[in-house]
């Protein structure tokens, strides 16, 4: 089967690779349908690895795909059913995972298309306890931006930060995919939501999610503008992924006892924190990582039944992830880049631009 696989720094190529063995006891094997890529995509291409691994490795952390063969023991699954696959290998034993707290398990094994083979490929073998139906009305695309873009989002916002209808957030970099995601779920929450972007383009498209107020950091300080929006309050919630960049005005944004969650740190991973500041205004500081697979069903009903919609910038080839991560870099996204492994032609997104 045809494979896109990470060979070193910055070389990723298209290949031919043994297609997965039959299905074990427990297991399912998917027809991947599509790929988002995510940020942590861009990493292992740099070759940023926080742990050892093998290459050449599949790359590709979220995807959705046919259920085509199911193995002994399964009997949740059936043949023709889209799914969407959890992004981690976890071990489904310990305390964490028994309590659904996937995310937390105690012995993952690591995350897929960054430390095991991903999703970038036509086929693969996975435990079928990993795999979350899709509900009717969810599209291949939706069913794909469940385990990262909608799902990382509604486990920051809800499990974490627990924003609530009336708050104000503030969503850093609302062009990304998961800044999208952010803007339209904590909107449809009853949230007012103001968010940055880095050009006009990006912020009439942000206001056209349901954004109420949307700052171009290139041409003024966020943290001073939202202050004045809030009438010197501040936030309830920053939504934060951007790092080390937008670090201090981000703590500078929250009012006296608000939450800043935080998933990502695209900018650079060390960032200085002004601990007068953090303990006398009371602040909140939460790490979020991942979702569970109840948030990935959480997003997967929203998105089935046209609460929140994927918002797709490009959907490209395999052949031609070198220009989609390229772009990725270049900060010109706005929403998800898409990698068709098998859409139909029906199946293709409407783009964002």
């Amino acid at each position: 089967m045809r494979a896109l696989q990470l060979l070193g720094p910055r070389d990723l190529q298209v290949r031919d690779i043994d297609a997965p063995a039959a299905p074990g006891q427990g297991e399912v094997t998917v027809a991947i349908k599509a790929v988002a890529l995510n940020h942590i995509d861009v990493w292992g291409w740099r070759g940023m690895a926080f742990a050892k691994r093998k290459l050449p490795l599949v790359v590709g952390a979220e995807a959705a795909g046919v259920v085509e063969t199911v193995g002994p023991g399964v009997s949740s699954l059936l043949p023709g059913q889209l799914v969407s696959i959890y992004g981690a290998r976890t071990c489904g034993r310990c305390r964490a995972c028994r309590e659904g707290r996937d995310n937390l398990c105690e012995a993952v094994e690591g995350v897929h298309g960054f430390h095991l083979d991903g999703f970038a490929c036509e086929k693969v073998t996975m435990p079928a306890r990993l795999l979350v139906p899709a509900p009717p009305g969810c599209d291949a695309v939706s069913a794909a931006l469940a385990p990262v873009t909608f799902g990382t989002v509604e486990h920051m916002l809800f499990d974490n930060a627990r924003l609530e209808p009336g708050e104000t957030v503030l969503v850093q970099a609302g062009g990304s995919g998961i800044g999208t995601a952010a803007i339209q779920l904590a909107k449809r929450w009853g949230a007012t939501v103001i968010t940055t972007v880095g050009s006009d383009d990006k912020a009439e498209a942000a206001r056209a999610l349901g954004a109420d107020h949307v700052i171009n950091y290139r041409e003024e300080r966020f943290e001073g503008r939202v202050r004045k929006i809030t009438a010197k309050r501040g936030v309830d919630v920053v939504f934060e992924h951007v790092g080390a960049e937008t670090w201090a005005g981000s703590l500078l944004s929250l009012r006296r006892g608000g939450r800043l969650v935080t998933c990502g740190s695209t900018s650079g991973v060390s960032a200085e924190t002004n601990l007068m500041m953090l303990f006398q205004q009371q602040l909140k500081l939460i790490g979020s990582f991942g979702c569970t697979m109840e948030n990935m069903r959480n997003a997967m009903d929203k998105l089935a039944r046209g609460i929140v919609h994927p918002v797709v910038d490009t959907v490209v080839a395999l052949d031609d992830i070198t220009e989609a991560l390229d772009r990725m870099e270049s900060r010109k996204v706005f929403g998800k880049i898409i990698l068709d492994v098998s859409l139909g032609e029906a199946e293709r997104p409407r783009l964002a631009r």
